[in-house]
């Protein structure tokens, strides 16, 4: 994969930078709907995968086996406590001025150490759309002064958790213009100076919309795809297919089936204790599969052997395009499963299942804005 900065002049109008699968997924249902409306006039896109979330394996290169995009690039993005100077500013000062002058000083150094990292020259392209700009990449593109859109982290996650609202509760207001208008602090999901509009699934969802967001339904951009996309799409995310067509017709010889869905909860002991009382909760009622979270690192493999797993770096929207699977329930814990089409019944546990493993304020943290 093409790791250089990019070129002046490279004659390539966008680019992403995704930071989980999910990310990509989006990317690749954005630029389908792209080709099919505008042809090869639409040009190919850059892709970027930041390695600071996940562990992509090969999936650049299956990327690039696909054709879509221009070229896929790796990003070494470095999280704060990368950077030991940045400690003395992440632990602010005395009263709400001492506060606000670290972190004024915390947003520009920031930007200033993950600048050697940044793996292309963004002021080339002329749309740049970043999943999750609360990373380090949203507080280099606004202190260098370059405009992007921004897409939401995941399937209507602003309306579990407003991560802006809430990582910046007390005086958002202030904060939100600090940001919004003067760069002299950074907030995130829309709120940055430099951010143009953020795409969201569903403004309808949120509770408190920003006038920067913009809807795009995901089901929309699928129910779109043709037969030729969606095969695309499995050609960059299934490792082994003719392994998973094999597993999904044995499990067709299977009656009622329960598919679990992980969540990359609590710490890993307490993780275990969850899936094994949702096991149980559901066991009676068919035979149970697992499905990891991408970026769950409990090993399901050795600890539930018994139970059948899918493959953990295969998104679970995948699934939805082999019409011979089918599962009497989906069950997850926190995440959105609306969009799921292979069950016919689908169950979200939600925070007062999780009150009896953490403390609530962990999981509320909507409800403390």
């Amino acid at each position: 994969m093409a790791q250089r900065k990019a070129e002046r002049g490279s004659g390539c109008e966008r680019i992403y930078v995704c930071h989980t699968y999910y990310h990509v997924y989006v990317t690749f249902l954005k630029e389908l709907k792209r080709r099919r409306e505008q042809g090869t006039e639409a040009g190919k896109a850059d892709l970027v995968l930041s390695k600071m979330s996940n562990d992509f394996e090969a999936l650049g290169s299956r990327i690039e086996s696909t054709g879509l995009f221009r070229r896929v690039i790796e990003f070494d993005e470095k999280r704060e406590d990368f950077f030991p100077e940045l400690a003395r500013w992440r632990q602010g000062g005395r009263g709400f001025l001492g506060n606000l002058y670290s972190r004024i000083r915390f947003t520009k150094e920031y930007a200033r150490l993950e600048a050697p990292f940044v793996p292309v020259d963004f002021g080339q392209y002329k749309d740049i759309y970043v999943y999750c700009d609360s990373d380090p990449i949203g507080y280099y593109l606004n202190q260098n002064r370059i405009r992007y859109h921004a897409l939401e982290d995941g399937l209507n996650c602003l309306k579990n958790f407003d991560a802006a609202r809430y990582d910046n509760r007390g005086h958002f207001k202030l904060k939100a213009f600090l940001s919004m208008y003067l760069n002299l602090i950074f907030v995130q999901n829309g709120y940055g100076k430099y951010c143009l509009d953020m795409e969201v699934n569903d403004i309808s969802a949120i509770r408190y919309p920003c006038p920067r967001y913009i809807e795009q339904s995901r089901q929309e951009l699928v129910d779109r795809l043709e037969e030729g996309d969606k095969d695309l799409i499995l050609q960059a995310f299934i490792r082994d297919k003719e392994g998973l067509e094999r597993q999904i017709e044995e499990s067709g010889r299977v009656g009622d089936k329960i598919l679990i869905l992980t969540d990359p909860l609590c710490t890993l002991e307490v993780r275990e204790r969850i899936f094994r009382d949702i096991i149980k909760m559901f066991e009676p009622e068919g035979t149970i599969f697992i499905k990891p979270h991408p970026r769950d690192r409990l090993d399901y493999r050795r600890l539930f052997a018994e139970y059948p797993q899918f493959d953990a770096t295969v998104p679970m929207e995948m699934l939805n395009f082999f019409p011979g699977l089918r599962f009497r329930k989906a069950v997850a814990v926190l995440t959105e499963i609306k969009a799921i089409q292979f069950a016919d019944e689908v169950v979200r546990l939600g925070p007062d299942f999780m009150d009896a493993y953490e403390d609530p304020l962990i999981h509320r943290q909507n409800e403390q804005i």
